[in-house]
């Protein structure tokens, strides 16, 4: 089973810098997918950042070009490098992967990591 630890939330000031990291703690599996979602109060979950086994890092429309996303799929870590925020990027940030329990496709969520941007 993968469990996903999320750290490095906090308060940051508008045009600020913060990086958010995650490590698998459970026991082994093949991680086919390793990402960011995040979620701010009466919103939807989105997509931050994903890095999908074998295929380009995938960035969602509001952070590319500011955020960048980082790690190994096969060492089960994933971070997350956010520059320029802004406070819209206030929320809650999830860390997720898509892996297989044996035959089994399935996905797991961190407990989250929020993030506060001030003006």
């Amino acid at each position: 089973q993968v469990r996903l630890v999320e750290s490095g939330g906090g308060l940051v000031q508008v045009g600020g810098s913060l990086g958010l990291s995650c490590v698998d703690s459970g026991d082994t599996e093949k991680i086919n997918a390793m990402g960011w979602y995040r979620q701010a109060a009466g919103k939807q979950r989105e997509l931050v950042a994903v890095i999908p086994s074998g295929g380009k890092t995938i960035y969602g429309t509001p952070v590319a070009g500011r955020f960048i996303i980082s790690g190994a799929n096969a060492q089960h870590t994933v971070y997350l490098q956010m520059h320029n925020l802004k406070p819209d990027a206030t929320a809650a940030y999830y860390c997720h992967a898509d892996y297989h329990a044996g035959l089994v496709l399935t996905d797991s969520w961190g407990q989250g990591t929020r993030v506060t941007v001030s003006s």
